[in-house]
C-alpha cells in the first residue's frame, strides 16, 4: 500500500519516501498496469479518434493538435480510420468502446441515408462524443467543432471578382457533404452580391483528391468553357487542377487563376504556390479537446465555427484581357 501511495503522490506519504519508492521502481523497470489503474479509477486515461484516413494532410494537422493537447492533459489516444466506410466506422467506435475510452472524437462518415441507430445507441452510453467536423444529420446530437466554410468560401469567390474575374469555374466537392455544400453555397453567395447567376455549366464534380481534381480539369477542358478562373473545393483538388492545366501550357495565373481550400503544406509548395483560405487546424484539435473537457465535466458544451484566413499566393492575379479557354 505504501509503495502504491508513493507512485501515486499520495499527501501521507513522506517525500523521502516516495524519492526511495520512485528511484527503486526506475531500477528495476516498473512500469505501472494502467488497465488495472482504470479498474480502480474508473478512467482509462484513453480518448478514441475514428477519422477517415490518416494519409489526408487535413486530418494529420488536426491530429498533431489533438494529441498534443491530450498528451499535456494525461491522455493517449486509440487512432482508427473508417475509410469513409459506414459499416467500417460502426466497427472502429465499437473497438473504442470495448478498449472503454473516455471520450470519442469522430469525423463521420458520410451516409446518403441517414440512420443514426448507432449513433443513438453511442449517446444513450453517455460516451462523451466530438465530432471534428460539419455534424451530419445521424449525428448532430453531438457537440462539434469546424470551419466556417460557408464564409470562407465566400471569401475565395470575392477575392477573384475582386482581381476582375467574371466567369470563375467551380470544382465542387463530395457530393451531399455539408463541407462541400457549404463552400458552392458560398461561391454562389459571391456571384449573387456581385450581380451573376451561377452558370451550372462551369460547376464541376471533383471529389476531394488530386485525382478527382485532375479527372475534372480535364473535362472542364474538354468542354472549352470560356473562364479566367478556377475555384476548387479544396487544396488537393487545386493541385490536381494545376498539374492538368501546367502540363496543357496554360500559364498560371497570366491565363487562368485558381485557388483553393485548406492551406495544406502542400499548396505552398507547388509549381505555382497556391492561393487559398488557410483552416485553422491546429486550433481545430485544440478547441476538440476543449469540448471534450467540458463534456467530461458533466456539461453540454455549445459546437464551434471558426473562421479562415485568405491566404494569397501567386496563383492568382488580374485576368487576361480576352479569356483562353473559348
Amino acid at each position: 500500500m505504501t509503495i502504491s501511495k508513493a507512485l501515486r503522490d499520495a499527501p501521507d506519504v513522506s517525500a523521502a519516501t516516495k524519492t526511495r519508492v520512485k528511484l527503486l521502481a526506475q531500477q528495476l523497470g516498473y512500469v505501472p498496469d494502467s488497465s488495472a489503474q482504470g479498474l480502480r479509477t474508473r478512467s482509462t486515461k484513453l480518448f478514441g479518434v475514428v477519422l477517415p484516413s490518416c494519409a489526408d494532410p487535413f486530418y494529420a494537422r488536426v491530429m498533431l493538435a489533438l494529441e498534443e493537447r491530450a498528451y499535456e492533459l494525461g491522455y493517449d489516444l486509440l487512432l482508427t480510420q473508417s475509410l469513409n466506410i459506414p459499416e467500417r466506422e460502426e466497427a472502429c467506435i465499437r473497438r473504442c468502446l470495448a478498449r472503454r475510452v473516455d471520450g470519442l472524437f469522430l469525423i463521420p462518415a458520410f451516409r446518403t441515408l441517414a440512420d443514426g441507430r448507432f449513433f443513438a445507441e453511442v449517446l444513450a452510453r453517455g460516451i462523451p462524443t466530438v465530432l471534428l467536423d460539419h455534424p451530419l444529420p445521424h449525428c448532430a446530437q453531438f457537440p462539434s467543432v469546424h470551419t466556417d466554410d460557408l464564409i470562407a468560401s465566400y471569401t475565395a469567390t470575392q477575392h477573384l471578382v475582386r482581381l476582375g474575374h467574371r466567369r470563375i469555374a467551380f470544382l465542387a466537392g463530395t457530393l451531399g457533404a455539408p463541407w462541400a455544400q457549404e463552400r458552392f453555397e458560398g461561391y454562389r453567395r459571391a456571384l449573387r452580391e456581385a450581380g451573376r447567376e451561377v452558370d451550372d455549366r462551369l460547376v464541376f464534380l471533383a471529389g476531394r483528391s488530386i485525382e478527382d481534381g485532375t479527372k475534372a480539369t480535364l473535362q472542364m477542358l474538354n468542354e472549352n468553357c470560356d473562364i479566367t478562373a478556377v475555384q476548387a473545393a479544396n487544396d488537393l483538388i487545386a493541385v490536381g487542377c494545376s498539374e492538368v492545366l501546367i502540363q496543357q501550357g496554360i500559364r498560371i495565373p497570366e491565363e487562368i487563376s485558381i485557388i483553393g481550400f485548406g492551406n495544406i503544406a502542400l499548396s505552398e509548395y507547388c509549381k505555382v504556390p497556391l492561393t487559398t483560405l488557410g483552416q485553422p487546424k491546429h486550433r481545430l484539435g485544440e478547441a476538440g479537446i476543449g469540448l471534450m473537457q467540458q463534456m467530461l465535466k458533466g456539461h453540454k458544451p455549445e459546437s464551434k465555427r471558426l473562421p479562415a484566413e485568405l491566404i494569397t499566393r501567386a496563383s492568382t492575379g488580374i485576368p487576361p484581357a480576352t479569356s483562353f479557354l473559348k
